[in-house]
């Protein structure tokens, strides 16, 4: 076995741990980044991005290392940024640090200020990018999309049954899946920045949209709402310090409806309307990425799944699904969108996963771009 097969299975096998490291933490709207400090095979330090603000990744694992990390190496699932942003640029902390070799995941999709790499070579810091390039790129999916589309990373979320339906003609969706697979929608609304609904959810199931069942933050609570329908009695309008409610409405929207809403701490926001008088999809997406939401869970319902998709807007689907079937041609399907004639017009998912919970399974995938 040569030295540099050697130095390629201890650099895979320390970005696979920092990788693993990268995925604690909440640092919305930064990306989620992990770093090891080694010296050979010997292990020296792990930190990741816990929260916005806080210190980097590569911060973290270096003050861990301390004085142990001069001469190490360095490996990091994202490119060390370059610039004075709520921290210092961690190409500075780097250098100081006096590590002698750097390994990087993925490079910065959209860099504040380009150049780290250049930097640190100059420095006299040998730069290596791509290990585990395809599972570092994995973890920064919805960063990517929120800096190059200037919207959020979108996952259709939904229980369904086997055959394709959220709900019966009736309306009545309590409860398609059993509590292990509703503990883990909550875990993911925990992780979202924001869960989104059409008000057609809110008048038929006055959800709260809360992590209830598990511990975690709630998410923003967004509701698409072209007349202002929702009512001020509701869960939904019930706001605080930690539950927000955003709701996004067109231009004829009721002013003592309005008044009736902001009164009870909610958000309000107008935008156009596009095709059949229904919300401009991308005018909520681009006031969305103004408020830093970076991951939006989409729970539906049927038309509004069927808008993401129709818009070109849904990056990845998390569907969990029921042992059970309606039977029901007229109960409520997974999306109501525009009608795909053919089987080749389909809209796929990539890289598909199957997990069970309890009774039900979680189908996880990426739409085909």
């Amino acid at each position: 076995m040569s030295d540099a097969a050697a130095g390629s299975r201890l650099d895979v096998a320390m970005m696979a741990r920092a990788v693993r490291e990268a995925r604690k933490g909440r640092p919305s709207p930064n990306p989620h980044v992990g770093a090891v400090v080694a010296r050979g095979s010997t292990l020296l330090a792990v930190g990741h991005h816990d929260r916005c603000g806080g210190p980097h990744a590569e911060v973290v694992a270096l003050q861990r290392a301390g004085a142990r990390a001069r001469g190490a190496t360095l490996y990091v699932t994202f490119e060390p940024c370059n610039h004075h942003g709520r921290t210092g640029p961690c190409t500075e902390a780097i250098l100081a640090a006096g590590v002698a070799r750097v390994v990087v995941g993925c490079a910065d999709p959209a860099p504040h200020v380009p150049g780290s790499s250049r930097k640190l070579r100059r420095a006299g810091v040998a730069v290596e990018i791509g290990v585990l390039g395809a599972q570092a790129c994995a973890l920064i999916e919805d960063f990517t999309v929120f800096m190059l589309e200037h919207r959020p990373h979108v996952t259709l979320k939904a229980a369904l049954t086997l055959d394709g339906r959220l709900a019966a003609r009736s309306g009545d969706s309590k409860w398609i899946t059993a509590e292990p697979a509703r503990r883990e929608a909550h875990r993911m609304r925990a992780r979202a920045d924001a869960v989104l609904v059409g008000v057609s959810t809110v008048l038929a199931d006055d959800p709260e949209l809360t992590t209830r069942l598990v511990r975690g933050p709630d998410p923003v609570r967004v509701v698409l709402d072209t007349r202002l329908r929702t009512p001020p009695t509701g869960k939904i309008a019930r706001t605080s310090s930690g539950r927000r409610t955003l709701i996004f409405h067109g231009p004829g929207a009721s002013p003592r409806r309005r008044r009736e809403l902001a009164a009870r701490g909610v958000e309000l926001c107008e935008v156009p309307l596009g095709k059949k008088d229904r919300l401009r999809l991308a005018s909520v997406m681009r006031e969305l990425w103004r408020r830093d939401v970076v991951r939006l869970l989409v729970e539906g319902g049927s038309q509004v799944h069927g808008a993401f998709l129709d818009a070109g807007l849904a990056d990845r689907a998390a569907l969990f699904l029921a042992p059970r079937i309606l039977g029901d041609a007229r109960a409520i399907p997974f999306a109501d969108g525009a009608r795909k004639l053919v089987l080749a017009d389909a809209f796929a998912l990539e890289g598909a996963t199957v997990r069970r919970l309890g009774p039900d399974f979680l189908v996880e995938g990426a739409f085909r771009r």
